[in-house]
């Protein structure tokens, strides 16, 4: 029911917020980064928006600054504060964009009281909306991540003893798992419910033979990737990627401690302040540069996304999640089913540039903004991750990202040709 997934939604990202001041909640530690408050506000301003002043000809907006305050990148509805400038927003404080929330919770759960005389067009808006806040419960937890791996005291958003322990149970040894060439389907199917417009419309795909790496990448792995020079040998990078590496002088990872050529790290920093690295777990924090790189050493390849699809279609959208409330990456189980961990874990990056399908048609209006307009020097990545929810994911579900981001929890998944 629309109303019991809007008040879950909406209520879940109360509860990631909970845990933080108001100081930890205003900070921003990078443009492409954003502060609590502002997800906070933002996701609220969408309903606002796109809902209620569409809906109810009487509503009002709480405060009328707020629009410009809190758009993204609606260009359709109007001016907006300029993105790297977000930290910057001392007020509202958090007190009163948490009062925001509740005034306009109040008029959506009463508008959502009566769902029969919801036009379907709305019912998807508010849909919608859920699945948009849903992606801000994720990047709220991965800002939060950066903003206070940049604070020299390394504090924790989650209490480090509930973290979970470092076990040393090594994965079970990467194997392959073939798939024959053939004209395959892939995209979202209309009749399974709610989708991107980006994941439309369904399509046919030819696909040479290809096998994938039976789990994820881990982070011992990635260290021989390290202790072998990997970074610093150009032959093994991308032009722009080998470019980038020197130009930010990366040697491993984000957030790793204590690396030298000679081991693999002591320590990460991860929601739960700096704790010691499990080697077992995947790896993660990589740019797809990195991702690129690593496969290349070993003498592999990145799925493109149809294959990731492929092979993911008929495998169910269960495995750590943020239900889960790890909120780190878990090692591979040798009891689950080949290819493991295609969901949940670490959002793995294709080799697929993020473009449209044939036949893509936007959402109609303002909303047609939300997706298209960013298909450009972005790369597609596949599965979700510890931080998605499992409401939210399936196998079309088509993330993006610069091919140079490594705050978002992403990792590595080999291909080769069969």
């Amino acid at each position: 029911m629309l109303a019991e997934r809007y008040r879950a939604v909406r209520s879940f990202t109360t509860a990631l917020a909970s845990p933080l001041s108001e100081e930890d909640a205003v900070v921003q530690s990078m443009p492409d980064a954003s502060p609590t408050k502002w997800h906070l506000a933002h996701t609220t301003w969408f309903f606002e928006t796109f809902v209620l002043a569409r809906a109810l000809p009487s509503y009002r907006p709480f405060r009328p600054a707020y629009g410009f305050l809190f758009n993204s990148y609606y260009d359709a509805v109007g001016d907006r504060h300029p993105r790297p400038e977000r930290g910057l927003l001392t007020r509202p404080s958090l007190a009163e964009v948490n009062s925001y929330r509740e005034h306009v919770d109040d008029a959506m759960l009463s508008l959502l009281s009566h769902p029969g005389n919801l036009p379907p067009e709305l019912a998807f808006t508010i849909a919608l909306g859920t699945h948009h806040e849903q992606q801000h419960q994720e990047l709220l937890l991965t800002d939060i991540q950066h903003a206070f791996s940049c604070n020299p005291t390394k504090p924790a958003y989650r209490d480090p003893s509930r973290a979970p322990p470092v076990r040393d149970v090594a994965p079970p040894a990467l194997a392959w798992r073939a798939f024959a060439e053939g004209l395959y389907l892939i995209g979202h199917d209309a009749a399974q419910g709610f989708a991107f417009d980006n994941e439309s419309p369904r399509h046919r795909v030819f696909v040479e033979s290809f096998s994938l790496a039976s789990r994820l990448v881990t982070n011992a792995e990635y260290a021989e990737f390290i202790v072998d020079r990997g970074y610093a040998r150009p032959e093994l990078w991308l032009s722009d990627g080998w470019a980038t590496a020197r130009a930010r002088a990366w040697r491993a990872p984000l957030y790793w401690e204590d690396v030298s050529s000679a081991h693999q790290p002591s320590r990460a920093f991860s929601l739960y302040g700096l704790r010691p690295m499990d080697p077992h777990a995947p790896v993660c924090h990589v740019s797809y540069y990195e991702a690129d790189a690593y496969a290349r050493w070993a003498g592999a390849r990145l799925a493109t996304e149809a294959e990731w699809e492929v092979a993911a279609e008929q495998a169910l959208p269960e495995g750590n999640f943020v239900e889960q409330d790890r909120l780190e990456p878990a090692p591979a189980r040798p009891e689950t089913a080949l290819p493991a961990q295609l969901f949940g874990d670490v959002w793995e990056w294709t080799q697929s540039p993020y473009v449209a399908y044939p036949g893509f048609v936007p959402f109609a209006g303002e909303l047609g903004e939300y997706n298209g307009k960013f298909m450009c020097n972005q790369m597609v990545l596949r599965g979700g991750s510890c931080l998605t929810s499992r409401s939210h994911i399936r196998a079309s579900y088509r993330n993006f990202f610069p091919p140079e981001a490594r705050w978002q929890t992403t990792g590595i998944r080999l291909a080769r040709p069969r």
